[in-house]
């Protein structure tokens, strides 16, 4: 335990100390309160020309879908954690440092999965805001509310998503050991592959594809705006479990070949 303690405020102390990690949270705030504002705007502007004045937009539903673009910033944070010490050739002094690999892994996990609790739900909180002050306009009918019993969950829902995301982007990139191949993988196992067995039609390919990391994390988060226009066909604790499978196997992959090859 001691050695984990020691590891985990080693990498905290690396994560803040380089601009990229601010660059990153920075950029995941703007385009989080760009894209729900973006999306929560063109559902009431919808509402709206429907002549749905019963209709009442709850905030944090935009905040929700907007995960689908926010997640890439904060991939590139996770992604950096292991893959800039490759590049660098620091792994060696970190692996020097701590040479029981399992424990280098988890601290890293354990610095990067809290991180993105906190980025999400409070990138989520500023962004539910500006949705509630834009759709309380006139312009937009003030078809808005923001219910504590939703926004709360769904925003946590958003910080946990976060967090299973970029631990499992972390396994990847312990695997694949560059930045450009933990990209590339990570992209198509959240959107690439995902969307090419979608347009397949097949009922198997589909099934398929909407239990894969991010339709797995729309669900968890009970999100109703997706590709399937309507509510996920499985439950949000199902999606829980499928999202944890994926981020455990990235993991487990990380960790064998953090074992089994050299720095």
């Amino acid at each position: 335990m001691r050695t984990l303690r020691q590891t985990i405020g080693s990498e905290w102390a690396k994560l803040w100390s380089v601009r990229s990690t601010w660059w990153c949270l920075a950029c995941a705030s703007a385009l989080m309160v760009l894209t729900a504002v973006t999306l929560g705007g063109a559902t009431a502007t919808e509402a709206l020309r429907d002549g749905g004045t019963g209709v009442r937009v709850v905030a944090s539903e935009p905040v929700v879908s907007a995960t689908t673009f926010v997640q890439f910033a904060l991939v590139a944070l996770a992604m950096l954690t292991i893959t800039s010490e490759y590049a660098s050739g620091g792994i060696r002094v970190t692996l020097q440092a701590t040479p029981r690999r399992g424990i280098l892994l988890a601290a890293k996990a354990l610095v990067v999965a809290p991180v993105m609790v906190a980025a999400g739900v409070l990138t989520g909180a500023v962004a539910t805001a500006a949705v509630y002050a834009l759709l309380s306009l006139d312009v937009f009918g003030g078809l808005v509310v923001a219910p504590a019993g939703q926004v709360v969950p769904d925003l946590l829902g958003v910080g946990v998503f976060f967090a299973l995301v970029s631990v499992l982007t972390l396994g990847v990139g312990t695997a694949v050991r560059s930045a450009a191949g933990t990209l590339t993988v990570v992209f198509m196992l959240l959107l690439g592959l995902p969307l090419m067995l979608l347009m397949t039609g097949s009922q198997a390919a589909v099934a398929a594809a909407l239990r894969m990391p991010a339709f797995a994390g729309l669900a968890f988060m009970g999100s109703t705006d997706n590709v399937t226009a309507g509510p996920m066909p499985y439950s949000a604790g199902e999606g829980l479990v499928w999202l944890l499978a994926w981020t455990a196997t990235a993991v487990v992959a990380g960790h064998a070949v953090l074992r089994r090859r050299d720095a």
